[in-house]
């Protein structure tokens, strides 16, 4: 890089990290994937096995490419001037020889996306593929929705909203888990969301574990409850 910067930061998402890939390559650096928190040297800490071990790393060559996951750090609003440079490049040959032969606009639903909404209702196997209930609890609050690898592996739910290791990780301000026992790896894709609330009818269900307020009962019977309160609270 002709003005190196300290590091390069891109958000841990599918896109993101393949972009971190190619420019770590590219510039013969290192690379620190799904990074939960970057401190001031650049160590960055990140969850792994299922996010049951904790590990605190730190890139040794190069310029430090850094993905880092969507709301995991809280951002520093104090006023700043930063400083602005220009910088000009040239293409290779090789560069110019790609052609772009189609593009199309991302369609985006009437919800926020998963990966970054600050506001996430997920539902799992206590639905019975019925989610509804979590869809209206989810549009009230705003929220995007998500679900557990078990109601999408049943065709309940689509797997790109699958939450968990083989799905998407959030790290919102409230992630509401209906319905959902608490796999590991379902774990692993939101036990760093800053609040956490639980709703199911089975009182030893693991993911009890992990919830700052948890409520034992019948998701089809607690929701529309919530939902009513909620809708009576914003009236």
């Amino acid at each position: 890089m002709a003005n190196k910067p300290d590091a390069v930061l891109i958000t841990s998402s599918a896109f993101g990290k393949e972009l971190a890939g190619r420019v770590a390559v590219a510039t013969d650096s290192g690379i620190i994937t799904d990074a939960v928190d970057v401190a001031s040297d650049l160590s960055c800490t990140q969850l792994v096995f299922g996010g049951s071990t904790t590990v605190h790393s730190r890139i040794s060559h190069g310029t430090p490419i850094i993905t880092v996951r969507p709301n995991a750090i809280t951002a520093d609003l104090s006023p700043c001037t930063p400083a602005v440079s220009t910088a000009t490049f040239t293409l290779s040959a090789g560069a110019k020889s790609a052609e772009v032969i189609s593009t199309a606009p991302f369609v985006k639903g009437g919800r926020p996306e998963l990966a970054q909404a600050s506001v996430v209702v997920s539902g799992g196997r206590g639905t019975n593929g019925d989610f509804k209930p979590v869809e209206e609890f989810a549009d009230l609050l705003g929220a995007a929705v998500g679900a557990s690898r078990a109601a999408t592996d049943a065709g309940w739910y689509p797997h790109s909203l699958q939450v968990g290791q083989t799905g998407q990780t959030v790290s919102p301000d409230l992630y509401v888990a209906c319905g959902i026992s608490g796999a590991i790896q379902h774990r692993a894709g939101m036990q760093t969301s800053k609040t956490i609330v639980v709703i199911n009818k089975d009182p030893e269900a693991p993911i009890f574990e992990l919830a700052d307020f948890g409520v034992v009962g019948d998701l089809f019977a607690v929701l529309p409850q919530a939902t009513e309160g909620v809708r009576a609270r914003k009236s």
